[in-house]
């Protein structure tokens, strides 16, 4: 295991309290480091979407629990936010959820020599685990290893 995937899984062990008390769903926790500035964020939802208030709820009582643990060695900032529109689906959970919407999908390489695409959009069919089913526009259905996408997320439709 890696720094990174230790630091977010005692990171989660830690929020998991909190957020259960509210009454509120942890979508994802990351440790990154951005333009040499490391962060370590919590996004959490709710039905009918988090508020500011609910977030500085969170901050501040994940704030405490970690200075008390203080089990990440280098400094770094603690943000908690809504995972927002462009929420990409990571967990069974969010895939389970958005079984019938419209999502967008960015694979890490061309599927092969002769299709160059790699940006997907359709309606999400399926999901086990292993691979991804959508149906395109053109109602052709394309099914996806799980572990050949980069990016999934609901698709904005303008």
């Amino acid at each position: 295991m890696t720094k990174r995937e230790e630091y977010e899984q005692r990171a989660e062990q830690l929020l998991m309290p909190v957020i259960q008390e509210n009454g509120f769903e942890l979508v994802d926790v990351e440790y990154v480091k951005e333009a040499g500035t490391r962060y370590l964020r919590a996004y959490i939802d709710k039905e009918g979407g988090i508020t500011i208030d609910d977030c500085e709820l969170v901050s501040r009582a994940f704030g405490q629990l970690l200075d008390a643990e203080d089990f990440i060695e280098e400094s770094y900032v603690l943000e908690v936010s809504s995972p927002g529109l462009g929420r990409p689906l990571k967990k069974e959970k969010d895939f389970v959820r958005s079984i019938g919407k419209d999502v967008e999908v960015k694979l890490f390489k061309p599927l092969s020599k002769e299709k160059k695409e790699k940006d997907f959009l359709g309606t999400l069919k399926s999901y086990d685990g292993a691979f991804v089913t959508i149906v395109q526009e053109s109602g052709e259905e394309l099914t996806l290893e799980r572990s050949a996408i980069a990016l999934i997320r609901l698709a904005f439709v303008w």
